[in-house]
């Protein structure tokens, strides 16, 4: 149990680091083939920061645990939404001004329920996954097109720009582009053994593992992000990465078992994680759109966030133990 421990432990600092890279060596690429700035940030970017979770979902769905793969992405978003934005919230109260934001929070709603209505025959198909991804790719290319047409006037702009990596040759950006994706792809492959191997030995199911363990680690580059973002007055930033991680994970990391290991669901997925995570999101909205004026998260509300975090842990235990 021990390997299987320092196994998980290595992978998320292997996942963490290795995403990192991949991010910065995609982005100087994109850079130096003259991609604007601000669609890096919202696809290339967007597209990076939710790897982990892609990845761990491939490997999980390919080694025959689709269940790990589907803790880890609803997990996410339920760990995204209370812990990040409820940490970051409480930091400091985030007041939202992109447009972009405003317009993605809606389709994360209704992609929240799409995938209820997919999942509601308890089977994740492959023609659910296809329905998902092709989702995904509609949402880049109106994201891509809604940030060129809004660019002067798009309160994130500065904000996306100012985070992206510094400028570097195109060896150097492809270099850090292949080696990062190599070892996303070898952290993957050993975060998802030592958790398998965990859920076996504590006799666990592997839908706890992915919404608990798996998902708070892959959520870590999201917490370090937006807690950044609050810390330097980047409201838009420290909101954006969870609504755009939420949206990947829901259209992308979601699609992954479905396409690769097809099958019915477990029970508590329909009945108690998919509901949980829909509760969630129209919080989200409701509490970030702003009906009355610009959107707004303030300390109480992060306080009530992270009280369900603590309090959906809490639920997982019991239903642990039940």
């Amino acid at each position: 149990m021990l390997i299987d421990c320092v196994a998980i432990i290595a992978g998320f600092i292997m996942l963490i680091w290795s995403a990192d890279r991949f991010i910065i060596g995609a982005a100087a690429t994109a850079r130096n083939f003259d991609v604007p700035p601000l669609i890096i940030g919202l696809t290339i970017v967007g597209f990076g920061t939710s790897a982990p979770e892609m990845m761990v979902a491939g490997f999980a769905a390919y080694d025959g645990s689709p269940a790990l793969a589907i803790g880890n992405a609803l997990g996410s978003n339920i760990t995204n939404i209370t812990l990040v934005l409820g940490v970051a919230a409480l930091i400091s109260p985030l007041d939202i001004h992109s447009r972009i934001i405003k317009k993605e929070l809606p389709i994360l709603l209704f992609a929240t329920l799409m995938a209820l209505a997919l999942m509601r025959d308890m089977t994740l198909s492959q023609l659910d996954g296809f329905i998902l991804l092709s989702l995904l790719f509609l949402l880049m290319w109106w994201i891509t097109r809604a940030g060129l047409r809004s660019a002067g006037e798009e309160a994130l702009t500065d904000e996306i720009i100012e985070e992206l990596p510094a400028k570097m040759s195109t060896s150097h950006a492809l270099f850090w582009l292949v080696a990062g994706l190599v070892l996303l792809t070898i952290s993957s492959k050993i975060l998802v053994w030592g958790a398998v191997n965990i859920a076996i030995e504590f006799g666990v199911s592997e839908l706890i593992i992915g919404l608990t363990i798996i998902a708070i680690g892959t959520s870590l580059p999201e917490l370090a992000a937006s807690i950044t973002g609050a810390l330097k007055n980047e409201h838009d930033i420290a909101i954006g990465n969870v609504v755009g991680s939420n949206l990947f994970n829901t259209l992308g990391v979601l699609a992954i078992p479905g396409l690769i290991s097809p099958g019915e669901l477990q029970q508590d997925i329909l009945n108690r994680d998919l509901p949980i995570v829909l509760i969630l999101t129209i919080s989200l909205f409701v509490m970030a759109y702003g009906f009355r004026g610009e959107g707004r998260i303030n300390r109480f509300e992060g306080s009530l966030l992270l009280g369900a975090f603590i309090a959906y842990q809490i639920l997982l235990f019991f239903s642990i133990n039940s």
